[in-house]
């Protein structure tokens, strides 16, 4: 008989999801989904699915953002990607399952890897680390970031192949999970500063993940630890990340400085973005000699990354949960000896301190809250929770954009337009300009750089007004010599014969070109006969 309820651990494993995904074992367990083995009944092929938590079903807001970023997901096309099959809300009587159908690996994580091996050797570790950049470029290119890299989503499949999974899925969370900005949601051990300080997050903050994995491998262990996530996160945000040889890892220097560039608290002093991390990791590695090697399949049976394994620490810093961001303000949580109970507030001098903060909060509240009321409904329509700030995106590339201007809350409308200084495919500028202050939701229209323009290429024979339009679509300006026309036995008089400069020439914008027309055939020269005679000789006179 076919199974529709949930056994008594409370996972779903026999259920048969929207009539068509066989649920199977527990594949991984965390805070905000449970994975499992499955099998598409309708293509009889393994699939992985995984389960939102029941929370998250009841809210039609975060409903919208899964689907959404679900779809993103599945746009992305490359191998180091887990693939996104299908997504959907099965409802049953016990409830409704949100639920994301992926690629099945079988194999292990980057963490069982890391159990196995302990630290891994430079060459290892870098292998592995320019697969994970190579995907996450990848989807950089796309407007994607991943906001929760860790050895946990990294995937390790048959032939040592590296997947990169969970695109998209912290974004869907956290931005439902608190309308204040208050909650960090994340895996604290990989947490860029800015994501800990303001829940901002952008392709930098990928690159700050993965130069603390890297430095993971390279030591087998995180830069920072502590008795709690909070603690963590602190550290992220107030100290500068070592070098992973200050513990004692035998790296090299080149690519010690690299890691630690990767991991300034400061995100403009990052690479860029997961393509420019990857381009300087490639060229160290040719430079310093470091072979690549093939990635080994960890020994276990197949996971699919989610917070954490399920006997592992799903409430510690290397799992994905929520956290307040107000519980930073006053630094790390002290560390406590003895038993792990909770000690009474007037045993604790820190636990008296937090009572009489949250009283003096609650106090100032309710004083906030008469004042409001007071106000009325056209103080509340006026004040800033309708706006937002455009961002200042000159010099971002391309593929950041989007993100950027979501994040601002704001969509993005693109133009291009040739520039003598910007690079191409670099911001030039944003209509309305960085600082404006608008309406959530509004365009911003974001012209891109097509860089320094070039001479236009031009069929011979085309007409003049065909060139001059040519030549002004390409920011240049047309000019039309006389002394510059040429005879030409097939072209018609006026028609293009060609360009000055050449086509393909590199010029500055407004650079003039010079259209050279055809002034027909050439004539033909005329023989003309002598007509000019001798003159005549007088002739004597007789005698």
């Amino acid at each position: 008989m076919e199974r529709q309820g949930t056994d008594h651990d409370g996972n779903l494993v026999g259920t048969l999801l929207d009539g068509r995904y066989r649920v199977g074992s527990v594949l991984a367990r965390g805070g905000m989904s449970t994975v499992y083995r499955g099998t598409d009944a309708r293509l009889q092929r393994p699939v992985a699915i995984k389960v939102m938590a029941p929370r998250f079903a009841a809210d039609p807001a975060f409903l919208q953002r899964f689907e959404r970023e679900a779809r993103a997901a599945a746009r992305l096309h490359h191998p180091g990607v887990v693939g996104v099959h299908d997504q959907g809300v099965d409802s049953s009587p016990a409830g409704e399952r949100v639920f994301l159908v992926m690629e099945l690996v079988e194999g292990g994580t980057l963490r069982d890897l890391l159990r196995q091996h302990g630290r891994l050797s430079v060459p290892l570790a870098v292998s592995v680390a320019e697969m994970v950049l190579s995907a996450l470029a990848a989807a950089h290119r796309e407007g994607l970031v991943h906001r929760d890299i860790k050895p946990e989503n990294v995937l390790i499949g048959p032939g040592g192949v590296v997947k990169v999974a969970d695109f998209g899925l912290v974004r869907a969370a956290a931005e439902v999970s608190s309308s204040t900005g208050d909650i960090i949601l994340g895996t604290v051990a990989y947490l860029s500063p800015e994501q800990v300080a303001t829940g901002a997050a952008d392709t930098r903050s990928d690159v700050y993940a993965t130069g603390v994995m890297l430095f993971e491998m390279l030591t087998g262990a995180p830069p920072y630890s502590g008795e709690t996530a909070l603690s963590v996160a602190y550290r992220h945000v107030n100290e500068d990340m070592p070098a992973p040889s200050a513990t004692g890892a035998a790296v090299p220097t080149p690519l010690d400085d690299l890691i630690v560039r990767a991991t300034r608290r400061d995100p403009a002093a990052r690479p860029p973005n997961a393509a420019a991390f990857l381009h300087t990791l490639q060229a160290l590695r040719a430079d310093l000699g470091i072979d690549r090697v093939p990635v080994p399949v960890p020994v276990v049976a197949a996971r699919v990354s989610d917070a954490t394994m399920i006997d592992s620490l799903d409430h510690g810093p290397r799992g994905t949960r929520a956290l307040h961001r107000t519980d930073l303000v006053g630094g790390p949580q002290p560390r406590r000896a003895g038993p792990p109970s909770r000690p009474a507030p007037q045993d604790d001098p820190y636990l008296r301190e937090r009572i009489r903060n949250r009283r003096a909060f609650i106090a100032w509240m309710l004083v906030v809250l008469m004042l409001a009321s007071a106000i009325g409904v056209g103080a509340w329509w006026l004040g800033s929770g309708r706006w937002t700030v455009v961002p200042d995106l000159t010099g971002l590339p391309r593929g950041a954009v989007r993100t950027a201007l979501a994040a601002a809350d704001l969509t993005v409308i693109l133009a291009e337009d040739h520039s003598d200084t910007v690079p191409g495919n670099t911001v030039i500028r944003t209509d309305p300009g960085p600082g404006h202050r608008t309406v959530r939701g509004s365009d911003v229209t974001v012209v891109m750089s097509l860089g320094r323009p070039r001479v236009p290429t031009l069929a011979v024979g085309s007409t003049l007004e065909e060139a001059e339009q040519a030549i002004e679509q390409a920011d240049l300006s047309p000019r039309l010599n006389p002394n510059t026309a040429k005879f030409d036995d097939t072209v018609p008089i006026g028609a293009v014969i060609g360009l000055q400069p050449a086509s393909g020439t590199v010029l500055a914008v407004g650079a003039p070109v010079t259209v050279v027309t055809s002034k027909g055939p050439a004539p033909t020269p005329v023989l003309i006969p002598e007509v000019i005679r001798s003159p005549a000789v007088p002739a004597r006179p007789s005698r």
